[in-house]
């Protein structure tokens, strides 16, 4: 990329991440933002291609930092500890990314058909597909693979937590219930997890 592109591509991010600090994710448009930039609309598209483009490059940063804390910081995340360790770390620190970053995830989201193949969501199916091997799992490691990264899918985290209520505590150790069921590596019984079941009527 030329210097000067680089410039304006720069210049693009810290216009849009203005208007999301100022208006909220919702009213970021490519308009908006070249008009912010002071460039033309096609610059914006020529660098980002659609608003979906735009938003997945204000996460990058947050992308980066939360990707290098699984791939190479400190364990239990990190490196260095057992695979079904920094799998239920890995669980936990993707739950509150996406939760602390969710209206900008949202937003970012592709359209349906791209959804699954997202380069982020391509990140996280390889990390955890590789623990669930090194623990040994049996079964079918890609399709446990899919499971476990469904209840990390942000719509799903927005829903629970955001418009049904369930306290993100609680979100957090269904995914350690999920993962001991997933790895047989548990008795199923989540810890610190009250359970909305109600005993049968005798009959």
């Amino acid at each position: 990329m030329r210097a000067d592109a680089v410039r304006n591509r720069a210049r693009l991010l810290e216009a849009a991440a203005r208007l999301v600090a100022e208006n909220g994710v919702e009213h970021v448009s490519m308009d908006a933002v070249a008009r912010a930039a002071s460039v033309g609309k096609g610059t914006v598209f020529r660098h980002f291609g659609e608003r979906s483009g735009l938003l997945l490059a204000l996460l990058d940063h947050a992308e980066q930092a939360y990707q290098a804390s699984f791939l190479t910081g400190p364990p239990p995340l990190g490196p260095g500890a057992p695979a079904l360790d920094r799998l239920e770390a890995f669980g936990v620190a993707t739950i509150r990314y996406l939760l602390t970053h969710r209206d900008l995830v949202l937003a970012a989201t592709p359209p349906p058909e791209r959804r699954f193949s997202a380069p982020s969501v391509g990140v996280r199916r390889a990390h955890i597909a590789g623990l669930l091997r090194e623990t040994g799992t049996e079964g079918d490691v890609e399709l446990l693979t899919e499971s476990l990264l469904a209840y990390l899918d942000p719509a799903l985290l927005d829903h629970l937590v955001h418009r049904r209520g369930i306290p993100q505590e609680r979100v957090e150790a269904g995914w350690r219930n999920l993962l001991e069921i997933a790895t047989n590596s548990g008795d199923g019984v989540t810890r610190g997890v009250t359970s909305d079941r109600r005993p049968a009527h005798p009959t």
